[in-house]
C-alpha cells in the first residue's frame, strides 16, 4: 500500500514536467520560443528560402545578414514567433558569470584578421562583447582579445565568443611584478626595454598602452604589492623581492635603460662617467638605507657598504660579508733568507659620497678588493719583510702597523677610499726561530714566575708577622699598659727622689759650707803651725848640718860613719849576737842545725799568736 502512495505521488509531481515539454514541443512545433529571464537565445539558421543569400562569405561563420549558420543576434528574455523548427535551431544559454577575484577572457572566433605585428585585438564598442553585431560591423578581431570581462553577468554570444576565466593578478607586499608584456610596438633598436608609459592605470588598460606607444617586451615600470586585473595573454609578470638597502649600506644605481647620460663628475675623475637620475649609466644620486620597488632586469644596484669593513688575509678566518673569501696568508721573506706567514687584517671605509665614484671605478667591493686591496697590501708587507731580518720584523712589530696604515691610506684615497687601519695578526716565523723566541720567552717567564713566587713569599711572611703581631696584641697592650703604669710610678718615684734629692743637697750644701768653713779655719792654723814648725826644722836641720860638717872634718867621713852606725845601734838596742848558737855535729851537720830553727820559729809563731788571742 505504501508502495502504491509513493508511486502515485511521483505521478503526481512529473505531470507538470511532461506538461511543460508536451506544451513546448507544441509550441515549438508552432514556431514559438519563450527565452526565460534568466537565458539568451542562441540560433541558428539551417537553410535560407528563396531570394536570400544562400551562404556566409569566405572564412565567416557568423552570420548577419540572414545567411544560414549562427546568427549574430541572439535572442533575449521573451516569446518569438515563425522560428519554425525545421528552419531555425534555438539553443537557451545561460548568461555567463565572472565570480568575484576572477576575470574573463574574451577569444573572437570570427572578425578581421589582425596585422602581423599584433597578437591581440583591439577592443572595439560592443557592450562589453554583449552585442556581436556591434563587434563584427565595428571591425572587431578575430582571435584574443585585450579587453576583458571584470566581475559580474553579461550575455554572450557563444557562437562567437569564448570566455577563459582567469585569476586576478596578486603581488604579496614587499615585492614588485616586472612586466613583460606580450603586444605592442617593437622595442627601439639596442634597447632591452619599452620606454616609460604612462596613463594606461598599472598595464590594466592595455587598449591605452598600445595606443601611447607601449613597446612590447621588458618594461621599465614594475607593479608593486596589490591585486591587478592585467590580461594574462596581454602581460607576463615576474614577482620579486624589492630592493633593500641595509643600514651601514647605501645602493649605487646602475641603469640599463634610459637617455643617454651627461657626466656630472667634472675634469678630475676620468675613470668613469656618473649620470643624473633617470639617465642611462651610473647614477649620482644613491639610494639611502630602505626597501625599493626597483626593476632589477633593468636597474643594477649595487650596495655599498660604509661602515667600517674589516678584511682579512688569513687561512683561517673570513668576515660574514664574504668579501675577503679570496684572501689568504701572506707568506713573506726577511732580508736574512727565511719565509714565514704573516696573518693581516685591514680596515678600510668608504665616505657615503664617494660610493658611486667606487662603483663607477671597479663596479663592486669584489672588484676593489682584489684589483686594489690584494695587490697593495701583499705586496707591502713582502717588500717591508725583505728590509730586515724575522726578529727585527717581529720585534718592531708595532712601527710596522704604523708605517703600513700610512702607507696604506695614502695609496687608498686615490681610489676614493679611506684605510683606517691595518693590523699584524698571527706572526708564524721558522721553526728554528721559533725555538729561539720560545726559549727567550720561557726563561722571560720564569724570571717574572720566580719574581711573583718571590712577592707572594713576601707577602706571606708579612702576613704571617702582621698576623703574629696581631695574636700579640693583647700582651702588647698589656705591656703597655703595664709600662704605662710603671712609667708614671717611675715618674712618681722621680718625683719622690728629686725631693729627697733636693732635701738632701740643700742639707748637704748647708753641712759643706760649715765644713769649708771650719777647714778654712784648720786650714790657716795648719799653715800657721806649719809655717812655725817648719823654721824650727830648718833652724834644727841647719844646726845639725853645721855640727855634722864640723865633724865630719873633725874625725874623718869614714871613722864619723863607723861612730853613727855604732851610736844607732846602742840607742835602737839592736842585738848584734843571737840568742840561739846553732851548731852541727857529725851525725846531724848543718841541716839539723836548720831543723832545729824551723822549729824555734814555729814556736815564736804559736806563742805570738797565743798572746794576740789573750789579748
Amino acid at each position: 500500500m505504501d508502495i502504491l502512495l509513493k508511486n502515485l505521488v511521483y505521478l503526481w509531481l512529473l505531470v507538470p514536467v511532461l506538461m511543460i515539454v508536451f506544451y513546448s514541443t507544441v509550441l515549438q512545433m508552432l514556431g514559438i520560443i519563450i527565452v526565460p529571464e534568466d537565458k539568451i537565445g542562441l540560433v541558428t539558421k539551417k537553410f535560407v528560402l528563396f531570394g536570400e543569400k544562400m551562404s556566409l562569405p569566405e572564412g565567416k561563420i557568423i552570420a548577419m545578414k540572414g545567411e544560414p549558420g549562427y546568427q549574430a543576434k541572439t535572442l533575449a528574455a521573451g516569446i518569438y514567433y515563425c522560428l519554425w523548427p525545421w528552419q531555425y535551431d534555438v539553443k537557451l544559454q545561460d548568461f555567463t558569470v565572472i565570480p568575484s577575484g576572477k576575470v574573463g577572457l574574451i577569444s573572437a572566433k570570427d572578425g578581421i584578421t589582425l596585422p602581423i605585428n599584433r597578437l591581440l585585438g583591439s577592443s572595439v564598442e560592443c557592450d562589453s562583447y554583449q552585442d556581436a553585431e556591434k563587434f563584427l560591423t565595428n571591425n572587431g578581431f578575430k582571435g584574443r582579445q585585450v579587453r576583458m570581462l571584470v566581475n559580474g553577468t553579461y550575455k554572450i554570444n557563444t557562437h562567437l565568443f569564448d570566455v577563459a576565466i582567469a585569476d586576478l593578478t596578486q603581488i604579496p607586499a614587499d615585492n614588485v611584478g616586472i612586466v613583460i608584456t606580450n603586444d605592442g610596438a617593437p622595442l627601439p633598436l639596442g634597447e632591452i626595454a619599452g620606454k616609460p608609459i604612462e596613463g594606461h592605470n598599472n598595464f590594466q588598460d592595455f587598449d591605452k598602452f598600445v595606443e601611447l606607444g607601449g613597446s612590447k617586451g621588458l618594461q621599465p615600470q614594475v607593479l608593486q604589492s596589490g591585486t591587478y586585473a592585467l590580461n594574462p595573454w596581454a602581460v607576463k609578470l615576474e614577482v620579486v623581492q624589492m630592493t633593500v638597502i641595509s643600514i651601514g649600506h647605501v645602493g649605487v644605481v646602475v641603469s640599463y635603460v634610459g637617455d643617454e647620460g651627461v657626466d656630472v663628475t667634472g675634469e678630475e675623475f676620468k675613470h668613469g662617467n656618473l649620470v643624473a637620475k633617470g639617465q642611462k649609466g651610473v647614477q649620482y644620486d644613491i639610494l639611502e638605507p630602505g626597501k625599493y620597488a626597483v626593476n632589477p632586469k633593468t636597474t643594477k644596484v649595487v650596495e655599498i657598504p660604509t661602515t667600517n669593513i674589516v678584511l682579512n688575509w688569513a687561512d683561517s678566518r673570513t668576515e660574514s660579508h664574504n668579501l675577503d673569501q679570496n684572501l689568504s696568508t701572506i707568506t713573506v721573506r726577511s732580508q736574512d733568507g727565511f719565509s714565514f706567514n704573516l696573518d693581516v687584517s685591514q680596515i678600510i671605509h668608504i665616505p657615503m659620497k664617494d660610493a658611486p665614484k667606487v662603483v663607477a671605478r671597479f663596479g663592486d667591493m669584489n672588484n676593489l678588493v682584489s684589483q686594489v686591496l690584494e695587490p697593495t697590501i701583499g705586496n707591502y708587507f713582502r717588500n717591508s719583510a725583505q728590509a730586515q731580518d724575522v726578529i727585527s720584523f717581529l720585534n718592531n712589530r708595532s712601527e710596522r702597523q704604523a708605517e703600513a696604515k700610512k702607507y696604506i691610506d695614502t695609496v687608498l684615497k686615490e681610489y676614493d677610499v679611506k684605510g683606517v687601519d691595518s693590523l699584524i695578526g698571527d706572526i708564524v716565523p721558522p721553526e728554528a726561530i721559533m725555538k729561539t723566541l720560545s726559549e727567550r720567552k720561557i726563561a722571560a717567564e720564569q724570571v717574572i714566575t720566580y719574581g711573583a713566587q718571590k712577592k707572594s713569599e713576601e707577602v706571606r711572611q708579612q702576613l704571617e708577622k702582621e698576623k703574629a703581631i696581631a695574636d700579640m696584641q693583647p700582651e702588647v697592650v698589656k705591656a703597655t699598659q703595664n709600662v704605662e703604669i710603671s712609667e708614671r710610678s717611675a715618674n712618681a718615684e722621680i718625683k719622690r727622689t728629686e725631693g729627697v734629692a733636693k732635701s738632701i743637697e740643700l742639707k748637704a750644701n748647708a753641712e759643706a759650707a760649715a765644713t769649708k768653713m771650719t777647714a778654712d779655719a784648720e786650714a790657716h792654723r795648719i799653715k800657721v803651725t806649719g809655717d812655725a814648725e817648719s823654721s824650727k826644722i830648718l833652724s834644727i836641720g841647719k844646726s845639725t848640718a853645721e855640727a855634722y860638717n864640723l865633724q865630719v872634718k873633725a874625725m874623718g867621713s869614714d871613722n864619723f860613719a863607723k861612730f853613727k852606725i855604732t851610736e844607732s845601734i846602742g840607742q835602737n838596742k839592736i842585738e848584734i849576737m843571737p840568742k840561739i848558737l846553732i851548731g852541727g855535729n857529725e851525725n846531724g851537720g848543718p841541716m839539723n842545725g836548720l831543723l832545729a830553727m824551723k822549729l824555734m820559729e814555729s814556736m815564736d809563731v804559736a806563742s805570738v799568736t797565743a798572746d794576740k788571742k789573750e789579748e
